[in-house]
């Protein structure tokens, strides 16, 4: 079994660095060969490039933008009346992904909007969504990207998230109907809203495109006090011959270099 490939998520892992070019350079000398982020679009795109080329990682994901974050935004992609705002911010996520030679975006679904009731939403945001997403492919498939969708839990992260659960993510895979779409499986979002995990990723592995790491309920570092086993899971995903990368997306305990622990005992173990 090929052993498990990692990347640091730079949202969350070396914040002791204000700058995200400095991030990939120290990423880069803790050993991770892949990196991923969330937003990259408040920082200077020429001098990201030349960050990555020079510490010789590869760029692995990044995310749509939020919208508004103060007005309450958090991704556009089945938010009804935002459309254009989707396609301009997939614009802007299509410039940054073909300066850094990144193969992945995440096309967030954003929230119910305030004062709307889920369920009263649910049909218009999902019909919205598996629009965009149609359009999303189309435009990805000319640059050989990979579109995602993340299912975010709504029990303590965010409740007015949109997409919540790996069964509706997968549903609306199934409507959208393109082969460059693809599940993003967080795993710590995963076990709070279904756990089940071992049988949901047998599941839905053929349409998973990422997977990201967190412990459960902390979100720190897998090998920090919680419900999951990651020897186990990681054991189960390489007997399942998942073959992408897996994105450390975890608050650290203490400094991030201290925490990365647990991956040389996983390299260890594995070789």
């Amino acid at each position: 079994m090929a052993p498990l490939k990692f990347c640091a998520n730079i949202s969350w892992l070396f914040t002791e660095l204000p700058d995200f070019h400095l991030r990939i350079s120290a990423a880069a000398a803790a050993g991770f060969q892949a990196v991923e982020a969330a937003w990259l679009y408040e920082s200077d795109l020429e001098q990201l490039r030349r960050a990555r080329e020079a510490a010789g990682v590869e760029l692995v994901l990044i995310n749509t933008p939020p919208g508004d974050i103060k007005g309450g935004d958090l991704g556009l992609g089945a938010v009804p009346g935002r459309e254009a705002e989707f396609r301009q911010g997939l614009d802007l996520a299509l410039k940054y992904a073909r300066a850094l030679e990144c193969k992945r975006i995440h096309l967030m679904a954003g929230r119910v909007p305030m004062g709307s009731q889920r369920k009263a939403v649910a049909k218009e945001m999902e019909a919205v969504f598996v629009q965009n997403l149609k359009y999303a492919a189309d435009i990805l498939s000319k640059e050989g990207i990979m579109g995602l969708i993340e299912p975010i839990n709504t029990r303590i992260t965010d409740p007015r998230y949109f997409l919540d659960s790996p069964h509706q993510a997968a549903e609306i895979l199934e409507k959208v109907g393109k082969p460059n779409i693809k599940l993003q499986m967080d795993v710590f979002h995963w076990q709070i809203m279904d756990g089940n995990l071992t049988q949901n990723i047998q599941k839905y592995l053929p349409l998973i495109g990422h997977v990201q790491v967190a412990q459960v309920p902390g979100r720190n570092e897998p090998d920090s006090a919680g419900e999951l086993d990651y020897r186990y899971l990681f054991n189960t995903l390489e007997r399942l011959q998942y073959q992408g990368y897996i994105g450390c997306e975890y608050k650290p305990l203490g400094s991030t270099q201290e925490g990365l622990g647990w991956i040389r005992d996983y390299c260890t173990h594995s070789e």
